[in-house]
């Protein structure tokens, strides 16, 4: 790597506040380096793979680490954990380097031991989605082909009528004594207790080595695996930090904060936005990471008050539900210091209602993907409230262009086009598709996100559309073409089209205009049930449309899928 010097002149306190952070000498100092062929700038100081990054976590010690109802675990106790697990991988089931080990449960403290444990040694961590039914499981753990499954209740008993025909072992994770497991599984406890006390396995980890795969709805008619390397996930995570400090020197909080920085988890560390920014980003920090059994806007305002929560970060759903609980007048908020988060666009009266709602909170917007390790352009405190509708910008290791469809050069300022990225963050690739990565990430290391969108003349970037057919449901991406697949497997559907409608609270709902076989009469609420028993619940169209005449299609027999959702959304507007 060759030293990368910062620009020479600046223009405001935000990138002065960026150049100086990002100076030769500094903790987030530049560097030129080269990923798959590909010149990017990158952290020089990041560290190489997730086993150093575990390694710096240890000198936290008897620092809380993490709060789960009841229980609290200091960072030496939960990764005492980690290496006990990361021992038994390796010499109970023979775990090697690049194999896959799939993780599928709730935000449980041993969903972050797995991932460290898994990751440490080499190996390919594989958040399962926790909403996944039998069917989707069943696919995702072939296509992956995970050696080990570290599963709660809820996730064994989808996958028992698998086990017979995948070859994988079974780990058990909080199930109650009293519930018979499956033939061949064993039980966490007693998984890691022979191995209590050993220090984890002496492996060596490449940074560009594959870490995990996260899965995420495209418009394919199965979810793809989104594959990420050590250093891409490490290279996002500084980023992260990168900008939080300069957005602190840059803009000074309302009002002095007194309390240490801590996060609560309100989102599935299946989801990367869970997972990078909010645990890797606490644990980076040494901050306390409060987890959440399941979301509850009540319980989360109880622990946000007893645990003084400094940073809330989640899907717009989740701060607008926050905001309109009957709890809110009465709970002592005031640590909190940024709210917010990512996964959709929030509406700009929400963005206006956190401002004014919080002694010390500030909104913040984060725009980022699967395939970006949830890293892209931030907006927060004055400039978010200055430009409500805008993504906010990048610091230097992201470069962001917005391309013209139809020549492919880059857009003038002001100007719509398909929203690109590059850097050192970005995904490896899709696994074991390599025709579907070349579709979205060219050998100039630039990915195609989907998006449309526009720069203003002070690099913030404004999102207008999507280019892709995609529901974003709270924060869930549905493909369309998958839930398509099954509405047409109903014995009453001749043709059919999934969209999303804007919905207040969860930003688009699901929605599936129906047109049925000659002589049948469809019934939503049973196309709904049939949905519901091959995906997972928040694939199921809230809104079904029957049309007694064929779906509106273009002359070339293009089904006009764009022009049916504005139709459909002035119906239900009206």
């Amino acid at each position: 790597m060759t030293e990368h010097a910062p620009a020479a002149t600046t223009s405001s306190p935000w990138e002065q506040a960026l150049a100086t952070l990002t100076a030769q000498g500094e903790a987030f100092e530049l560097a030129d380096g080269e990923v798959r062929g590909v010149p990017v700038r990158m952290f020089r100081n990041a560290p190489p793979s997730l086993r150093e990054f575990v390694a710096a976590a240890r000198a936290k010690g008897e620092a809380t680490w993490l709060v789960y109802e009841n229980e609290r675990w200091s960072f030496a106790d939960g990764l005492a954990r980690v290496d006990a697990l990361a021992s038994a991988l390796v010499s109970r089931f023979a775990v090697q380097p690049g194999d896959r080990v799939a993780i599928a449960m709730r935000n449980y403290p041993e969903w972050i031991f797995s991932y460290f444990a898994v990751t440490a040694i080499g190996a390919v961590a594989v958040g399962v989605n926790g909403w996944w039914t039998t069917e989707e499981l069943d696919y995702g753990l072939r296509d992956c082909g995970a050696r080990v499954l570290l599963a709660d209740e809820e996730r064994i008993e989808r996958v028992t009528p698998l086990l017979g025909a995948l070859d994988l072992k079974l780990v058990a994770v909080r199930c109650d004594a009293s519930v018979a497991l499956p033939p061949g599984a064993e039980r966490y406890e007693d998984v890691v207790a022979p191995f209590a006390g050993t220090a984890l396995p002496d492996v060596k980890v490449d940074p560009d080595a594959d870490a995990m795969i996260l899965y995420t709805s495209g418009t394919t008619a199965h979810p793809k695996g989104v594959v990420s390397t050590h250093r891409a996930i490490l290279q996002s995570l500084f980023a992260f930090a990168c900008r939080a400090i300069a957005n602190v020197v840059a803009r000074p909080p309302k009002e002095p904060h007194p309390y240490p920085t801590s996060y609560i988890l309100i989102v599935p560390l299946f989801h990367v936005t869970g997972l990078v920014p909010v645990m890797l980003g606490a644990t980076f920090g040494g901050s306390k990471l409060v987890m959440m059994y399941k979301w509850s806007p009540e319980r989360a305002l109880e622990l946000i008050e007893r645990e003084r929560v400094t940073t809330f970060v989640g899907v717009p759903t989740q701060s607008h539900d926050l905001l309109e609980s009957p709890k809110f007048a009465t709970t002592d908020t005031s640590s909190l210091q940024s709210v917010g988060g990512g996964g959709a666009a929030a509406p700009t009266a929400l963005v206006k209602r956190i401002e004014s709602s919080f002694k010390r909170g500030r909104p913040n917007i984060g725009y980022g993907m699967t395939e970006t390790n949830a890293f892209g352009p931030g907006n927060t405190g004055d400039d978010y409230v200055r430009k409500p509708a805008s993504t906010g910008r990048v610091v230097p290791i992201c470069e962001i262009r917005v391309m013209d469809q139809v020549s492919g050069a880059t857009a003038a300022t002001g100007e719509v086009g398909e929203v690109c990225f590059r850097g050192p963050h970005l995904f490896r690739g899709y696994w074991n598709k390599p025709k579907e990565t070349a579709e979205v990430l060219g050998e100039d290391g630039w990915l195609r996100t989907g998006d449309l969108g526009y720069l203003d003349d002070e690099g913030f970037l404004f999102l207008v559309d999507r280019a892709k057919d995609i529901v974003l449901r709270a924060g869930e991406n549905i493909s369309c073409s998958e839930v398509e697949n099954v509405v047409y497997a109903f014995p009453d559907t001749y043709e059919c089209a999934a969209f999303g409608l804007p919905h207040e609270r969860l930003g688009e709902e699901l929605a599936v205009a129906v047109y049925p076989k000659p002589g049948r009469a469809l019934d939503p609420e049973a196309l709904k049930k049939h949905v519901g028993e091959h995906l997972a619940a928040f694939k199921v169209p809230s809104r079904v449309f029957v049309f007694d005449e064929p779906l509106p299609r273009n002359a070339s027999g293009k089904l006009l899928r764009r022009a049916l959702r504005d139709q459909l959304a002035a119906a239900a507007g009206a």
